[in-house]
This record gives structure tokens, sequence and C-alpha cells, in this order.
């Protein structure tokens, strides 16, 4: 699993102009899924994602967690984190999963996340969606679970 994590102040996902998952200060996932991942991966992600101390303390220091500070976490699947470019000009999506093996996965991430007592949003597994985010800091890390092993 891939995911890149934006901390921000705000963020929402429309499907047809409908907003379908809004957040306010936490992170927005853009989560990736290859079809070399299951269950073990979905729960290593999700807690380094928890535990990641990357909000401020009082002394203006990155040592909170998103548990800790109480934020919230808007989900978006993107197949197109696993897009390889090494070859011609239009990137081939093969090392991707499946949809039929990445939503379940993706539900299951989201799940565990909530579990955890964090209020989750998603967009809709497949859809074309329009992003929006305000990205506090501004702070991106990218997450893959073959360097958390």
């Amino acid at each position: 699993m891939r995911a890149i994590l934006q901390r921000v102040s705000r963020a929402a996902v429309q499907v047809n102009g409908a907003l379908v998952g809004e957040i306010g200060a936490g992170y927005l996932v853009l989560l990736g899924i290859t079809h070399r991942d299951g269950a073990a991966e979905a729960v290593l992600l999700a807690r380094k994602v928890a535990g990641l101390r990357v909000f401020e303390d009082e002394d203006g220091k990155m040592n909170l967690s998103i548990v800790e500070t109480r934020g919230q976490i808007l989900v978006v699947s993107q197949f197109t984190l696993y897009g390889d470019t090494r070859k011609g000009r239009r990137p081939s999506f093969i090392n991707a999963a499946r949809p039929e093996q990445a939503e379940p996965l993706y539900q299951h991430f989201c799940n565990l996340l909530s579990e955890q007592g964090i209020l989750v949003a998603t967009g809709i597994f497949g859809a074309h969606m329009a992003v929006e985010l305000v990205n506090d800091g501004p702070v991106t890390i990218i997450l893959d679970t073959g360097d958390l092993l």
C-alpha cells in the first residue's frame, strides 16, 4: 500500500458536483493499493497513519498524532499512485490492484482508522472525484508499506 498523507486544515471530495466527504483539520490520505497487498499491509499502514506525530504541540514542535489532536481523515482511493512511468509517455497501471481486490482493502483501511477513534470520511471508490484541500504547513508525507516492514 502507498499513501500520500497531507496535513490539512480542511478537505472535501465531490462526485458529479455532489459533496460526498468533508473534514476539518486532520489528514487527506490518497491511498493506492497494489496486487501484493493484503490485510496485514492495511493494519501496518493504518497504525502508522494514526501514530505519526506531525501535529504541533504547545511549543510549536511536530509532536502530536492525529489521535491526540482529535483530527479527522479523508481517505480517497487513488490507483494512479502505482503508475509506472519508466517507459514511454503513458503510465502503466499494471502494479495497481484490480478493483475487486482493492476496494475491500480500502474499506478495511478506513475501518481500522475508525476503530482508533478517528472520524473518517471517504470518497467513492472508483468514481471520478474532485478533491479540494488546504494543505497545512505544508506537510506532505509519502508512506509505503514496503518501506515500513
